[in-house]
């Protein structure tokens, strides 16, 4: 494992001495002011879901956060969940989650989208852009002005999820098992490997390959982090032409960027205190 990569694995919890700082003489540490936390800055979040998810995706990190002082809202867009309509467009997820926040009232928020939900958050950003006070990308999809999000997979994985397509009556997705449990939960064990699995419904595959237009989304000013847990096997790693960070991280402009160890799924359940206090770092000014 080469430096690099392993400094982005530390333990979040350790801390580390600054600029060689060693420990002083009794006398002197008497005289050291004592660095105290700094106080949670009150956040309003809204949390939006991926594919293969629906709004529970978000549950323990949410508890996790509002314990943490914040506000956080996490809308379900249409076809999942509950929903039986598979027949839904991109346009549709993006229009009813600003449709929430426009009937929350809401103002200032830190709007985050997880996976397919990234290309949500660029699209509700251009729909309500003056309610937003930051957006976050959680290992998430950034789209270049007419992509779709299917031209981000690979040559391979195009094959296989329009093959998964093409296979269904409602056109949908469903992940076969192997495929989910080494690439979303790689992390986990296989007991509850097979838990998650049995939660998911299948993804309505329209809105993967509609091209959208986020020339308006390019134009915004709107501040923006990319939080990359660094251990996500769904996209290829180490890659220029694919992957969530950097090469889809990078079209952000100036960002804030934070590290995380979790994989794309499994995670956020196993270690909701860990991924709320990243979504803290990746939401405050």
């Amino acid at each position: 494992m080469n430096a690099t990569y392993a400094s982005y694995n530390r333990d979040p919890y350790r801390t580390y001495p600054m600029n060689g700082w060693q420990a002083q003489p009794h006398h002197a540490a008497m005289h050291m002011k004592v660095q105290t936390a700094e106080p949670q800055q009150p956040l309003t979040f809204v949390l939006i879901h991926g594919s293969w998810a629906d709004a529970s995706f978000w549950d323990e990190s949410a508890a996790e956060l509002r314990k943490m002082g914040h506000t956080v809202y996490t809308p379900e867009y249409p076809g999942h969940g509950k929903d039986p309509n598979k027949a839904v467009t991109h346009g549709m997820l993006s229009r009813s989650i600003a449709d929430f926040i426009i009937a929350h009232h809401l103002q200032q928020i830190v709007l985050v989208g997880h996976s397919f939900g990234g290309s949500l958050v660029q699209k509700v950003a251009e729909l309500v852009p003056d309610r937003l006070k930051r957006l976050v990308f959680f290992n998430a999809f950034v789209l270049n002005d007419g992509e779709m999000v299917a031209d981000e997979f690979q040559p391979a994985a195009q094959v296989f999820f329009q093959q998964l397509r093409e296979s269904s009556k409602d056109n949908t997705i469903m992940l076969p098992f192997p495929f989910f449990r080494e690439t979303f939960v790689n992390l986990a064990g296989l007991g509850f490997a097979k838990h998650v699995y049995s939660q998911i419904t299948p993804e309505p595959a329209g809105p993967f390959y509609e091209k959208l237009d986020l020339k308006k989304f390019y134009s915004l000013t709107t501040p923006r982090s990319y939080l990359y847990f660094t251990v996500d096997n769904v996209m290829p790693q180490y890659n220029q032409m694919y992957g969530w960070h950097p090469h889809m991280s990078s079209r952000l402009g100036l960002f804030r960027l934070i590290y995380g160890h979790g994989d794309h799924f499994s995670t956020a359940k196993t270690e909701p205190r860990m991924l709320a206090q990243k979504l803290y770092e990746a939401g405050r000014d």
